[in-house]
């Protein structure tokens, strides 16, 4: 029978299995990849304006959403992932003030808003800057020592700058099928960018799909729906990109509508409660951490 080395059974040998090799320094791959995604997110904006500078316009397009499909992703892995950083945080923000902000402006602005001369490039720094103003809200809001009623967490104040920055292009997308005649006349190009500028910094209150909760019994038709889009995505990408255009800006009335009427609800329910003094007291803020009137 053979024998067993010295101290192989005993608490030395327990000892001398239990020591594991040490682990290498530095961050793991899933601590890094939201961070990749946003640079990624970054240098899709970026060679969308490499696109406009040789007039491919199409290509543009599709870069600006490719940079906004990227950005709707990072977050969400940064959460599911634990991945999240203050680091990440502020790379994200200066993507999105290249992408969705300097990035759409420029292209607009060689598209079409360079005819209309100056003016045009009013509105080409209007919309950068409104993006960058943008941005810095929401960040100053997350840093906010402030609370949001909880039903408040489903909108956003004002635009968001990637839904800011498809919205801006539509002229553009819609050139793509009924001709640049149409929705190309300088003078438009100029007012529709001005417009959602403001709406980006407006306190217009919007939907967010963030804390959207759907009712079981109407999951199939939300399936039923993506099925559509990917379908109208892939056979008619321009008409489909400008029917969720025009589809997003149909439901900003009906955001608003709903948040003053879940807001009014919240403002009975804290008259109601014993001890309540002013019922326009009440703690309700809008998505950016002020209060609301």
């Amino acid at each position: 029978m053979a024998q067993r080395p010295p101290g192989a059974g005993g608490p030395l040998g327990r000892r001398r299995r239990a020591i594991r090799p040490p682990r290498l320094g530095g961050l793991t791959v899933n601590k890094l990849l939201p961070n990749m995604l946003t640079v990624l997110a970054l240098s899709a904006g970026m060679t969308g304006i490499r696109f406009a500078t040789e007039q491919r316009w199409e290509h543009a397009v599709i870069a600006i959403v490719v940079a906004a499909v990227l950005d709707a992703l990072d977050g969400r892995i940064a959460r599911l992932l634990n991945a999240q950083s203050k680091f990440g945080a502020e790379l994200d923000s200066l993507s999105d003030v290249v992408s969705f902000g300097v990035a759409p402006a420029m292209i607009l602005y060689m598209w079409g808003l360079n005819e209309a001369r100056s003016f045009g490039w009013i509105a080409c720094l209007l919309f950068g800057a409104c993006a960058a103003l943008r941005l810095a809200r929401f960040n100053t809001a997350l840093g906010s020592a402030a609370q949001k009623p909880v039903w408040a967490y489903n909108y956003f104040t004002g635009v968001p700058a990637p839904a800011g920055a498809g919205l801006a292009l539509l002229p553009i997308v819609g050139s793509f099928e009924m001709g640049r005649e149409v929705v190309g006349h300088p003078a438009f190009v100029v007012v529709w960018t001005v417009g959602m500028a403001a709406l980006m910094i407006s306190a217009i209150p919007t939907f967010s799909l963030k804390g959207l909760r759907i009712h079981p019994r109407y999951v199939v038709f939300v399936f039923l729906g993506l099925v559509l889009l990917a379908a109208g995505a892939v056979s008619a990408p321009w008409t489909t990109l400008l029917i969720l255009g025009v589809g997003y800006l149909v439901t900003l009335p009906f955001s608003v509508r709903q948040y003053k009427r879940l807001r009014t609800q919240a403002e009975n329910l804290v008259a109601a409660e014993p001890g309540s003094e002013e019922p326009g007291d009440a703690s309700v803020t809008s998505n950016d951490g002020s209060p609301r009137p």
